[in-house]
């Protein structure tokens, strides 16, 4: 692990005492209703739905989607076993407002789950997501009054959610891991080291597990281990350098195996099958963000509207490859590490080729200051995080058409 990404992590005696839980304790009393936007310095972000102050559902984060496939998995194998059903339930959902929410709403309707399933699934999601929170430094947050989400499933209280990770916070950090997170990988560094100083069977049983592909967390999940003990169990190895534990991305979101276009009444209705979007004269659209999260769902509704679609996931990277490419309408993300949205609408619009292409600035705080700072450095317009996939076609067809 980094100096740099230790530096982000933080270390308290009392998780329900730190600024971000407080908030949320404050919310519940006084029963508020909306939603509520935790963002970190380098722009990752988690999102809490409220409703009278009760939690209906959290997500967001660093691994949004591996967090629901495995806590499906775990409480709800029959799903999981059934892949073929859960691409069908896709086609049903409108893909860009919070899908995996509404899989668990149709399911639970449809009698495949039951509601305390469902309920496990997201208190599960939510005592992650809370330890993420208390771990990451510097989180400022934004209330909304209002939320995406229509109906409730569940009503979690969030005092008691927060009590519910104490424990867990308090034994991991007790047990000297708290410059470590459990979203990150375990693998083996030093393979000759690891192999002379253990048993054959300590270093089989090591190389099975730390393949540098599952996070601690679904190790836990997976396996049925405790979470903390796998932690204390591979901290000599990290601390002698045998093992390091590594950035991982998310998993892709799942695809349905129909492709989707907003129709009239904003529903989600299916395209003709088949349609390939490869004709190089349809109008091409960069989106420049580090969440592959954000890039995969704007991939899937930008081309099936019949556009073309370029994802750049590095900041530092994007001006050459943009060059390269001369979009017709370009998003960039506010927040990205290295060159943020603003410096990099700044640069384009230096260049002659960029100086009239629509430039959208992508953000989660629906500010005054940042909406005028984002006209400053000529940017043409500015979207909303979480994307709603009304908005983002408004836009898309304001600045270009096929």
């Amino acid at each position: 692990m980094t100096t740099q990404q230790k530096s982000s992590i933080v270390s308290t005696s009392s998780f329900a005492a730190s600024r971000p839980m407080r908030y949320l304790n404050t919310l519940q009393r006084l029963q508020l209703s909306g939603q509520l936007l935790f963002t970190e310095p380098k722009g990752q972000q988690w999102i809490f739905h409220l409703d009278q102050g009760k939690l209906i559902y959290a997500t967001g984060g660093i691994h949004p989607v591996r967090r629901w496939q495995r806590n499906v998995a775990f409480h709800c194998p029959q799903i999981v076993a059934n892949s073929s059903a859960i691409k069908r339930d896709l086609a049903s959902v409108e893909f860009t407002n919070y899908w995996d929410y509404q899989l668990l709403e149709l399911w639970v309707k449809q009698e495949k789950i039951t509601l305390q399933q469902a309920t496990s699934i997201i208190h599960s999601a939510t005592v992650d997501i809370l330890f993420d929170v208390g771990q990451a430094s510097n989180v400022t947050h934004q209330f909304k009054p209002t939320s995406l989400l229509s109906n409730r499933l569940v009503a979690i209280d969030l005092i008691k959610a927060i009590a519910d990770v104490e424990p867990l916070w308090q034994a991991w950090h007790n047990a000297s891991l708290g410059n470590y997170s459990p979203n990150q990988a375990p693998t083996i560094k030093q393979p000759d080291q690891l192999k002379q100083n253990s048993s054959p069977e300590v270093y089989e049983t090591l190389t099975k597990f730390l393949d540098g592909k599952q996070s601690l967390r679904d190790l836990a999940v997976q396996r049925k281990w405790d979470l903390v003990e796998i932690g204390r169990s591979l901290l000599p190895y990290l601390e002698l350098g045998w093992v390091e534990l590594i950035n991982i991305p998310n998993l892709p979101i799942p695809v349905s195996p129909t492709p989707t276009i907003p129709g009239k009444s904003g529903a989600i209705a299916p395209s003709a099958p088949g349609k390939q979007i490869a004709n190089s004269t349809k109008p091409l659209v960069a989106c420049v963000d580090d969440s592959q999260w954000v890039t995969q769902m704007m991939e899937r509704l930008i081309t099936t509207a019949g556009y073309r679609f370029l994802a750049i996931d590095n900041s530092i990277r994007a001006i050459p490859i943009l060059l390269g490419r001369k979009p017709d309408l370009i998003f960039l993300d506010l927040v990205m590490p290295n060159v943020n949205g603003y410096e990099l609408c700044t640069q384009l619009r230096k260049l002659s080729c960029f100086r009239t292409t629509p430039i959208v600035i992508l953000t989660g705080n629906d500010g005054a200051t940042e909406r005028i700072r984002s006209k400053l450095v000529g940017a043409s317009d500015f979207l909303t995080k979480p994307l709603n996939a009304a908005n983002l076609l408004k836009v898309l067809h304001k600045y270009i058409s096929c």
